[in-house]
Formats: C-alpha cells, sequence, structure tokens
C-alpha cells in the first residue's frame, strides 16, 4: 500500500511538473503585483481615482503613465505596456501593423471643452463657425463683431486670441479636430482630424494639464481640454451650439445625451456633432485597448487584465460623475462584456 501511494505522488508530481501555465487562471491573478499601462490624458483624473481603489481592493497595482493616447498606441504596438489608453479608437491601418488582433474597450466618456481666460469669467456661447474661425486665426480679438453679437451684456475686451493646442499625439485632440472637421468645410481642407495636425496658429502644451496650465497662464488664452481639467483649474468654459442650434452646456446629462447611439460590434465610433437635441456637441467615449490573445512575450498578467478591465466597466462606475465623467451607458457595457469574453490564453476564453 505504501508503494502504491508512492507511486501515486511520483506520478502526480510528474503530471505536476508537465501541465501548462496557464496566464489565464485565478492563482496567477493572484500572484500579479503589477499591471503596466500607457496611454490617454483625457481619462487620467478618473483612471487615478480607480486604480487607487483597485490597488487597495486586490493588493495589485496598476502604473499608468499619462503620455497622450498617440503614446499609448505605440507602446501597445510595442508590447512595452499590458493595455493602452486611448481617447482615439486606431485606424484600420494602425490595427494592421499590429502583431496581434487589438480589441477596443470603452470605459468612460466625457466632453471636450473649450476653455478660456478672460477677466470676469464669463460664460460665452460660441457657433460652429467662431470655433472655427479662433482657432484658424481668422478671429483674432475677443470683441470680434460675431463673438460680441452672440453675447449681448458680456463686455468682451480687445484683447488677443492666443490659441493653445496640445503638442504631443493626442486622442483629446482628435475628438476636437473630428468636430472641428465635420462642422467646418475650411478646417476640413485646411487641416482635417488626427491626433496630431498642423495647427494653423497657436502655442502647444503637453497633455491636458499642459494645455490647461498655459491658458490659466495667459490672459485672453484659449484652448480644448477634457472638462475635469477646466474645473480643476477654475477655467470657464463655452456653450457651443449644436446640430440642433441649441447652445449646450458641457455637462454629465449632455455628454450622456450625445452617447446614446447604436455601437458597432467593435465599439470604434465618433458622437460628435451630435444628432441629440440635448446632446453637448464635442463628447467622446476613451478606450482601453489590449491584444484579443494573452499569450505572448511570457506574459503571466492575463487573467489579472481581464479581471480589472470587468471591475472597471462594473464596478468602478460608481465613481464615474463625481469625477465629471460619464457613465457607461447599458449598451456601451454590454459590448465591453461580449468583447471580454472573447480575450484568450492560447486561444481558450479567459472568462467563461
Amino acid at each position: 500500500m505504501i508503494k502504491l501511494l508512492k507511486k501515486l505522488a511520483i506520478v502526480t508530481l510528474i503530471g505536476a511538473m508537465l501541465l501548462p501555465i496557464i496566464g489565464g487562471t485565478k492563482t496567477e491573478a493572484k500572484r500579479v503585483k503589477t499591471l503596466l499601462g500607457a496611454g490617454a490624458t483625457f481619462p487620467y483624473p478618473l483612471y487615478s481615482k480607480w486604480f487607487d481603489v483597485y490597488h487597495k481592493k486586490t493588493g495589485i497595482k496598476i502604473n499608468y503613465q499619462a503620455i497622450g493616447s498617440g503614446g499609448g498606441i505605440r507602446q501597445l504596438l510595442s508590447r512595452t505596456v499590458d493595455f493602452g489608453g486611448t481617447d482615439a479608437f486606431m485606424s484600420d491601418e494602425e490595427m494592421a501593423k499590429a502583431p496581434g488582433k487589438i480589441l477596443h474597450i470603452p470605459t468612460t466618456l466625457g466632453a471636450v471643452v473649450v476653455a478660456y481666460n478672460l477677466p470676469g469669467k464669463p460664460t460665452l456661447r460660441l457657433t460652429p463657425d467662431i470655433l472655427a474661425g479662433i482657432f484658424l486665426g481668422k478671429i483674432k480679438k475677443w470683441n470680434d463683431p460675431a463673438i460680441t453679437r452672440l453675447n449681448p451684456g458680456v463686455n468682451l475686451p480687445s484683447m488677443d486670441t492666443v490659441v493653445v493646442h496640445r503638442s504631443d499625439g493626442s486622442g483629446t485632440t482628435n475628438i476636437f479636430t473630428d468636430y472641428l472637421t465635420k462642422v467646418s468645410k475650411e478646417w476640413a481642407q485646411k487641416v482635417g482630424r488626427g491626433k496630431s495636425v498642423n495647427w494653423p496658429v497657436g502655442l502647444g502644451g503637453k497633455g491636458n494639464p499642459g494645455v490647461a496650465g498655459l491658458i490659466t497662464q495667459i490672459p485672453g488664452a484659449v484652448g480644448y481640454v477634457e472638462l475635469a481639467y477646466a474645473v480643476q483649474n477654475h477655467l470657464p468654459v463655452a456653450m457651443l451650439q449644436n446640430k440642433s442650434g441649441r447652445f449646450i452646456k458641457p455637462s454629465l446629462a449632455s455628454v450622456s445625451a450625445a452617447a446614446n447611439v447604436p455601437l458597432p460590434p467593435d465599439t470604434r465610433v465618433s458622437i460628435t456633432n451630435t444628432d441629440a437635441p440635448d446632446g453637448y456637441p464635442i463628447s467622446g467615449f476613451t478606450w482601453i485597448i489590449l491584444y484579443k490573445e494573452q499569450h505572448y512575450s511570457g506574459r503571466s498578467k492575463a487573467r489579472a487584465l481581464v479581471d480589472l478591465l470587468w471591475w472597471c466597466i462594473h464596478d468602478a462606475q460608481r465613481y464615474n460623475e463625481a469625477l465629471l465623467y460619464g457613465k457607461l451607458p447599458k449598451a456601451a457595457v454590454a459590448a465591453d462584456e461580449r468583447i471580454l469574453r472573447s480575450v484568450t490564453y492560447d486561444g481558450r476564453p479567459l472568462i467563461k
């Protein structure tokens, strides 16, 4: 009997040694101490909160570097991070360069606002034509007749409009220029949309914090940032005329209205210049991007990553609105669940 037990023990030990190490096991998830991410600055105030809560909850630290959407895409393509963050969904051309299929997980949504530095911090109304005119360098003074006619009763100074834009590859820039391309033929012809564009005028700041900082420092400055950065820096923001002709204040309600649209299966969608009567016209999703097949480069963090993302699209959403980000619509959550269930390790789904 003793000899039989010894043989069974040896067989069990050999069998355990021969088992493949699967990156998608719960045991693996418990071993992981750090996940690496990089990318968009747009959601960084929210991600900082999420990842701090998750670390306290699970012991897993998420090291997220807010280097801009372009940087996040580049680092994911080079496989130097576990996930990327981007406010500009990857183009077909960018995805074709990837060594594996990349998935897009919408995590939240927000408003890209037009913030400025003017005496008295007035709330201005701006039309698409005026906004394009400012960023094209055609409207050079704050008391330009086009602005004053639209804002009766506001004492606008004879002060130069100092345009501030992003200097780095930016999903926030992509959202902003996507909107201007839709509403201004001149902008579409001369500048167009993208994470980086050739700006006709202006100063460059790195990240949303850099743009907000320059606007705060320079009298007459005007630029675009995610709403949370304007609030944090006590900057006034414009009410923009939407497609329905209404002047809309950026808010959680107006962003959610803009996001009430059907999502394509891959979730890559633009919600700028919305048809929604109450929708804010420069709204956008932000995505976490990752590889569908997680067994690469000796990785052993696959299960920990999908566990994090599942938490982000469910429990973490309770923190969004306090930080001025919209909760994911039900359709987006359902799409995220389907996409996360498609993530594999050695071809086997990590979530069943």
